[in-house]
């Protein structure tokens, strides 16, 4: 279990400041819905019915983006996932915030202004630095307990993820809580059979960090997607390099070829690579080709093939846990998603312990029909997610575990 305080610790009634994670596509000056509001709203939702005076702090975009707006609409999407209203102030911590803040009854929700139109939030400091912030010295006094639940954003040391807990008590919200230990699993819990990884995306780096942390924990890595590319390019496969239209390779290549293929070498036992490739052809449909019948790359490969599922599928059936971060194709594209969501499939028909998360992987869930509850965990962080795996920091993790 955590070192860190939850909900259940905290006596009910209180006023609270919570931090979320509300950070959305915006689409022609419209915030788009999407699963964070409703794994939130969880929280706050518990939170109010226990007659907390609950304020949110959230963040969206940062300063010189398109999606560097203000949270109202945030509010009005959160209420309908809520199920009660959700007050809204455009302030962070001046006199109409405290103002509003002091007007709050139990049982009611308020949610301040944009924590990044706060100078004091952005910067990478210290908790101690960040505990000294004026936003921070502001708001704490008008707060009985500070609750962190946005661990999506819990590698960023930011004022309003590490310096509200050492300036107040803290204690982790239901995201926070669920999210670390299903994260921290691979770490840390033992499994008695195979534990499988599906490795996939378009960063090399971050497949490499999450294949040296958990050589010791994975038996199977099953590779696909942009780093897949790369490490066939490593197995002498005349693949993962840039054509027209298409970037996204060389220069990976020429960052990391030397440690790609130093890990393809040392763990090639554990190391399964795509069997063939799928592609599209000049009617627009998909097509695909066996690995081996691959003479030179004069296309973009978009999906691993029909045989690659299969193969990972079976791994997938034998082992006791499967881990899945990042995709192993254009999912977007129906046409391409049968390599991410033919494994998606295969885990939610085995009886396995298993976690979904990192970029944007866990959409195909939601995209493609399956069910949430047909996963033990499906995770909505990103950058989080990843430094879970590879045993980096957490500094609001840490913040909460060494607060008040």
């Amino acid at each position: 279990m955590p070192a860190f305080k939850t909900l259940d610790d905290l006596d009910d009634g209180q006023r609270v400041l919570v931090r979320l994670d509300l950070n959305s596509p915006v689409e022609d000056g419209q915030v788009q819905d999407n699963r964070r509001f409703d794994r939130h709203a969880e929280t706050v939702r518990e939170l109010a019915d226990r007659d907390f005076a609950v304020v949110l702090m959230a963040h969206q975009g940062r300063p010189g983006r398109d999606t560097f707006v203000s949270l109202e609409q945030h509010a009005d999407i959160l209420a309908d996932h809520v199920g009660r209203p959700v007050q809204f102030v455009p302030d962070t911590f001046g006199d109409r915030a405290i103002s509003a803040i002091n007007d709050l009854d139990g049982g009611e929700v308020l949610l301040l202004e944009n924590t990044r139109m706060c100078d004091e939030e952005l910067p990478e400091e210290e908790p101690t630095v960040k505990a000294e912030t004026e936003f921070v010295r502001a708001l704490a006094p008008e707060f009985d307990a500070y609750v962190n639940d946005a661990y999506s954003a819990a590698h960023r040391s930011h004022a309003s993820l590490v310096g509200f807990p050492l300036a107040l008590p803290a204690y982790a919200g239901r995201v926070m809580e669920t999210e670390y230990e299903a994260n921290t699993a691979i770490a840390e819990r033992e499994f008695d059979g195979n534990v499988t990884m599906v490795v996939g995306g378009t960063k090399a780096t971050d497949v490499i960090d999450v294949m040296t942390a958990l050589e010791d924990k994975v038996n199977d890595f099953l590779l696909g997607g942009i780093a897949g590319e790369l490490f066939l390019r490593a197995a002498d496969v005349p693949v993962g390099r840039d054509i027209e239209g298409m970037d996204l390779f060389d220069e990976q290549w020429e960052e990391n070829e030397e440690t790609i293929e130093h890990i393809l070498d040392e763990y090639q036992t554990q190391i399964h690579l795509a069997l063939d490739l799928a592609f599209e052809d000049e009617d627009g449909e998909r097509d695909e080709i066996e690995v081996e019948d691959i003479a030179e790359k004069d296309r973009a490969f978009l999906d691993v093939g029909s045989n690659t599922v299969s193969e990972y599928a079976a791994f997938v059936e034998n082992s006791e846990a499967v881990f899945v971060k990042g995709a192993l194709g254009l999912f977007e594209d129906e046409r391409f998603a049968d390599g991410t969501v033919g494994v998606l499939e295969a885990i939610a028909e085995t009886d396995c312990f298993s976690v979904v998360g990192g970029g944007d992987t866990s959409r195909a869930i939601e995209m493609y029909g399956l069910s949430e509850d047909d996963f033990d965990h499906v995770s909505i962080a990103g950058g989080a997610y990843i430094r879970a795996l590879t045993g980096e920091r957490l500094v609001g993790v840490e913040a909460l575990q060494s607060g008040n």
